[in-house]
């Protein structure tokens, strides 16, 4: 990638709010393509594993042969941003990308959906404002990982996978 070219960031695509993501990256600068089949993730500098219904997801990327290829490309170095169903999915009982366990629907049934500014430590920029919809929470994590980055209500909902952010995310950018 030159030095001023826009990375290209895979948003998986089987179910669940991939379009809103790309918008989101779109906008930020970024070029997006949605991950569909194994070949769809050749030559992205990260990767965005969206919302939506985790298990339908993980149906969708058994379907395609997706988990193999996922597993490599993350366990390459290829950032991932798992966003709640997406974050479920990283964790050892499905993807086995993170050394943590996701408790789904943690904060309650989608009527007790709510908004909250979100601390990430490390990271600058202020607050993330976030939306919880029957979102997860982090129930346990390996011995080996870092504090989180974010938590609300004394819950983990952020953590990093051993590797801080910022360098990640600046690294795949000056390639």
């Amino acid at each position: 990638m030159a030095p001023d070219a826009a990375p290209l960031i895979g948003v998986l695509a089987i179910q669940g709010d991939f379009e809103a993501h790309g918008r989101v990256l779109r906008r930020l600068g970024a070029n997006v393509r949605e991950v569909r089949v194994p070949a769809d993730l050749e030559d992205v500098a990260g990767l965005v594993i969206p919302g939506g219904e985790s298990t339908t997801i993980m149906l969708g990327i058994e379907r395609e042969r997706l988990a193999g290829p996922l597993r490599a490309v993350v366990r390459s170095g290829l950032p991932v941003l798992g966003s709640c169903a997406g974050l479920i999915l990283l964790d050892r009982a499905h993807l086995g990308l993170m050394d943590m366990t996701a408790e789904r629907n943690a904060f309650g049934r989608q009527i007790r959906s709510f908004e909250a500014d979100i601390e990430l430590a490390g990271l600058p920029g202020g607050p993330l404002h976030a939306i919880f919809i029957r979102a997860p929470w982090i129930a346990a994590h390996g011995p080996d990982r870092r504090d989180p980055r974010g938590s609300f209500d004394g819950h983990p909902v952020v953590r990093s996978p051993g590797t801080d952010a910022r360098r990640c995310l600046s690294q795949r950018a000056e390639r």
